[in-house]
C-alpha cells in the first residue's frame, strides 16, 4: 500500500482531568526523524511513544506534539488554612506590640504567606498518561489513513503516467523502421545525385551501420521492463518510495538514451514528451514513504 509522507492529524479528549489534544504533522525526510513536543510530566512517556510511532511509520520528518491543560472547578476558590491564618497574626500581633505600632496587617502579604493558602491537591498523573498513550494511538490512526490517501491519489497519478508512457512506446516501436527506411532513402537519393557508382557491398555496410545506430529495440523493451517493475512495485504493501526513485532514474536513462538516438522530429517530440512524464513522476515519487 503506497503512502505519502506528508501527512496531518489533531485529536482531542475532555475529560475530568482536563483536556488532552494531540497533533501530528509530517513532510518528507529521507529517513525517520521523530521529534515529540510534550509538557514535561509527561516526559516518561516519550520512549514508548517513539516505539509505537516507529512500528506505523517508515519514512518522513514527523512533529508530534501534546497538550495538556487541567480543569480546576470554578467553585473551589481559593481554600485559606484558618490555624495557620491565626498563627500569622498572632505573631503580626505581637511584633506590632513590641514595635508600639498599631498600623493593620496588609491582607495581601498574610494570603502570600507561605501555608496560608492550601495547595491544590495535586492530580494523579498516570491517568493522563495512560488516555494520552490512548489518545496517541488514535491520532496516529487518523495519521496514518490520511497518508494512505494521499498515497492511493499519488498511485493513481503515477499509473496514468505510466499508461501514457506505455502508449508513446507503441507510437516509436511503430516509427523507428519507417525512419530507418526514411534514412535509406534518403541516402540512395544523395548517392544518385552525386552520380557515382557505390560497391554495394560498402552501401550494404553503411545501411547496416547505420540501423544499428538508429536502432531503439533495446531500450523500447527495456522502458516496457521498466513499466512492468513500477506497477509490481505500486503494489507493494511495504515502503517503495526509495525503490521508485531508483526506477524512476532508469527511466530516464532510457528516455535520454532514446533521445539521442533519433534521427527524426517526430521520436525526438515523443522522447521530450516521456523526458516530461518521468520528471513529473518523480516529483511525485519524493513524497512516497
Amino acid at each position: 500500500m503506497i503512502r505519502s509522507m506528508t501527512g496531518y492529524a489533531r485529536v482531542e479528549q475532555q475529560d475530568p482531568a482536563g483536556r488532552l489534544s494531540w497533533e501530528l504533522r509530517s513532510v518528507n525526510h529521507r529517513y525517520l526523524e521523530l521529534q515529540f513536543k510534550l509538557p514535561e510530566e509527561f516526559r516518561p512517556m516519550e520512549n514508548d511513544l517513539r516505539q509505537l510511532a516507529t512500528q506505523r511509520i517508515g519514512r518522513g520528518k514527523v512533529e508530534a506534539g501534546l497538550r495538556y491543560s487541567r480543569e480546576v472547578a470554578a467553585t473551589e476558590g481559593l481554600q485559606i488554612d484558618g490555624e495557620r491564618l491565626a498563627v500569622v497574626l498572632a505573631a503580626v500581633e505581637r511584633v506590632a506590640g513590641q514595635l508600639r505600632t498599631s498600623t493593620a496587617p496588609d491582607p495581601m502579604k498574610v494570603l502570600a504567606w507561605p501555608g496560608v493558602i492550601r495547595g491544590e491537591t495535586q492530580q494523579d498523573v498516570a491517568v493522563p498518561l495512560a488516555e494520552a498513550m490512548l489518545l496517541f494511538q488514535t491520532a496516529l490512526d487518523d495519521f496514518t489513513a490520511t497518508r494512505t490517501r494521499e498515497g492511493e491519489r499519488t498511485k493513481t497519478y503515477l499509473l496514468e503516467r505510466l499508461e501514457a508512457m506505455a502508449e508513446i512506446v507503441v507510437k516509436v516501436r511503430a516509427r523507428a523502421p519507417l525512419v530507418r527506411d526514411a534514412w535509406l532513402e534518403r541516402l540512395r537519393t544523395k548517392i544518385a545525385d552525386l552520380g557515382v557508382e557505390i560497391d554495394p557491398a560498402r552501401l550494404a555496410q553503411e545501411a547496416a551501420m547505420a540501423a544499428q545506430r538508429l536502432d531503439v529495440d533495446e531500450e523500447l523493451s527495456r522502458l516496457d521492463s521498466h513499466f512492468t517493475e513500477v506497477r509490481d512495485t505500486l503494489g507493494r504493501d511495504e515502503a517503495v518510495g526509495r525503490r521508485l526513485d531508483f526506477l524512476m532514474q532508469e527511466l530516464n536513462r532510457e528516455a535520454n538514451t532514446l533521445s539521442s538516438k533519433s534521427q527524426d522530429a517526430e521520436m525526438t517530440r515523443l522522447a521530450v514528451e516521456m523526458k516530461v512524464m518521468i520528471e513529473q513522476m518523480r516529483e511525485q515519487v519524493q513524497n512516497i514513504e
